[in-house]
Order: C-alpha cells, then sequence, then structure tokens
C-alpha cells in the first residue's frame, strides 16, 4: 500500500479494498453530504464501486483521493487529496483538491493540514501549472480552508442546481505559501 504523504499525527495512503466499511460510515453519514449535492450511500456496493474508481484513477492518472489516517490511534478519518476531474466542468478538464471527513474529525486542522499536503505533492512531485477547488457557498469550514492554503476565489458557479465557489491555485504562488499552513 503506497503512502503518498505524511505528519507527525497523519498518514496519506492509497485507498484499498480493506476501507469499504470506514468509506460506508463517512459516505452514509447525511450530514457529511449537506452540502455535497449527493444523497448518502445505503450499500457497501455502492463503496465498492467508489474504490474500484479511485483505483482506476491511480492507474490512470497517477493520482487519486487518499485514505487519512489518525497516526495515534489507526483510526481511518476521512480521505482527501487531489483527482483528475472530468465531469464537473464541461469547459474543461483539471486536478481538483477535495476532502472529506468523519464528523468527529471536523475542527480539528486535519482538512488544512491534508490540503496542503496534497497541494505539495501535486505542485511538486507530479509539477501540474494549476489546481482547483470548490465548495458550496455556505460551507464556510471548506471555504476557509481553501483560502488559507491559498486558493484564490475566481467565480462562483452553478452545479446540481447549487451555487458553488470556484478557486484556483497557481502553482507559481506555491512557494509564497508554502509555509502559511
Amino acid at each position: 500500500m503506497k503512502i503518498f504523504a505524511e505528519t507527525d499525527t497523519l498518514l496519506l495512503r492509497e485507498i484499498v479494498e480493506s476501507d469499504a466499511k470506514d468509506l460506508f460510515e463517512l459516505d452514509s453519514n447525511p450530514e457529511v453530504h449537506r452540502y455535497l449535492g449527493n444523497k448518502p450511500i445505503k450499500t457497501l456496493a455502492e463503496i465498492e464501486e467508489i474504490i474500484s474508481y479511485i483505483r482506476k484513477q491511480y492507474q490512470d492518472n497517477g493520482i487519486g483521493r487518499w485514505a487519512v489516517v489518525d497516526k495515534n490511534t489507526g483510526e481511518f478519518a476521512g480521505w482527501s487529496g487531489l483527482k483528475y476531474e472530468t465531469k464537473l466542468r464541461k469547459d474543461f478538464h483539471y486536478y481538483d483538491l477535495g476532502y472529506r471527513l468523519k464528523p468527529k474529525f471536523w475542527g480539528k486542522g486535519i482538512a488544512t493540514k491534508t490540503a496542503f499536503l496534497s497541494l505539495n505533492y501535486g505542485f511538486s512531485e507530479m509539477k501540474l501549472s494549476h489546481l482547483y477547488a470548490c465548495a458550496h457557498v455556505e460551507n464556510i469550514g471548506s471555504n476557509k480552508v481553501l483560502k488559507k492554503v491559498g486558493f484564490q476565489f475566481s467565480e462562483i458557479f452553478e452545479y446540481k442546481k447549487m451555487p458553488l465557489n470556484w478557486y484556483e491555485f497557481d502553482s507559481k504562488n506555491f512557494i509564497a505559501n508554502s509555509t502559511s499552513c
């Protein structure tokens, strides 16, 4: 199992089939889906499809969402990382930063830490020129994380009848922001 990044308290590794139960706990929670515009999943079969999709991203694009693991307890906290996005925006395809955590891990700085690790990986390891992200306009926590790690607000756009803030990050600005998190 490949480890992509780690801190003293967090491990970011590839998502594997044995994560199904933890991913189900995460993605079946209505509170987690509040600003996502989709419904919580209902079956483990749905999770197995998601895991297959993520693993295909690793193969096809060299990147995909990572499992976030608390190193102190070994507990699966959620996922974070980059993915190559082809569905959200019809005008172009791009590398997207995203994160999703179990509620008990909210408000602990984990999204910020993992977002920064993802930026570092995308710009330093993958040599990407730009990264993008979006967050529901009412998702205060997620919007704060994106701004804190250095994303610049670009516009509001609509997806599935939801207003989303669109953010961009140019790699030229990454070094200047690399110590701010």
